[in-house]
């Protein structure tokens, strides 16, 4: 049966997975128990037949929605917010068409389980429970093709490190770890305006930061069994994690204001 989505969002789903309306303006999004070998993913976006600079948002933005998940810890990674989809990970699900990548730009809430590590910096947390932004530049094709032969270099340890220390310098990003129950209901909220992001939880502030998206991004919600680390030891590390049951985040009274 076909279901209607607020704000222009669209199902995005690997095989098992599902969206389904628990009430009204309420979702649940579940992919099912499996090994590592394959991916799932279960994901509502406004950007899936765009190109990126058709994506829709530019700031100022307010989104908010309530939330609550299946788990306190769910194999992989799961959120909510805006993105510029860098890497194109929906030519994943078969649904999408090719994007050359880009370099991140995001404001958004991110539970990131072990193993991976998502932070450049020495200096933020890297998993868990997450508020964060990062900020690179917008137009940078001609420095990504004569970045990629040295991506061969990151099986070396000591040259991945370098890599890292690298691109700490271009892509600038913050983030802090939020302390809260994530199987219970909370309110989450992002403010992007065009100097500042701050993030509140459940009405109160949670974090402000300087570091903010280049536009446009698009709005996603999600959830999901990958992982990626690139950790200061310069092992890096990318593949996706077993679900001994099926995981869920739920989703209600969504809102986002220009």
């Amino acid at each position: 049966m076909s279901q209607n989505y607020p704000f222009g969002l669209k199902p995005n789903l690997t095989p098992g997975a599902a969206v389904a309306e628990t009430g009204e303006g309420a979702w649940r999004l579940e992919i099912p128990a499996g090994a590592e070998r394959r991916y799932r993913l279960a994901q509502l976006d406004d950007y899936s037949s765009l190109t990126r600079r058709s994506f829709p948002w530019v700031a100022p933005v307010n989104f908010e929605l309530r939330a609550r998940a299946s788990a306190g810890v769910i194999p992989g990674t799961w959120g909510f917010g805006l993105w510029n989809d860098p890497f194109a990970m929906g030519v994943l699900t078969g649904v999408r068409g090719f994007r050359l990548p880009m370099l991140p730009n995001a404001a958004w809430f991110f539970f990131a389980s072990a193993p991976n590590y998502l932070s450049l910096r020495d200096d933020l947390p890297a998993q868990g429970w997450l508020a964060a932004t990062f900020c690179s530049p917008d137009r940078i094709y001609p420095l990504l093709a004569l970045g990629a032969p040295a991506i061969t270099l990151l099986v070396f340890p000591p040259a991945a490190r370098l890599l890292r220390r690298l691109a700490s310098r271009i892509i600038k990003q913050d983030m802090v770890s939020i302390n809260v129950q994530t199987t219970d209901w909370h309110t989450y909220s992002i403010d992007w305006q065009v100097e500042e992001v701050s993030f509140r939880l459940d009405g109160e502030p949670a974090f402000k930061t300087s570091v903010v998206p280049k536009a446009p991004l698009g709005l996603v919600l999600w959830i999901d069994n990958q992982y990626a680390a690139f950790p200061p030891t310069g092992r890096i590390r990318y593949g996706m994690l077993a679900n001994t049951k099926p995981a869920w985040i739920e989703i209600t009274d969504l809102t986002v204001n220009k």
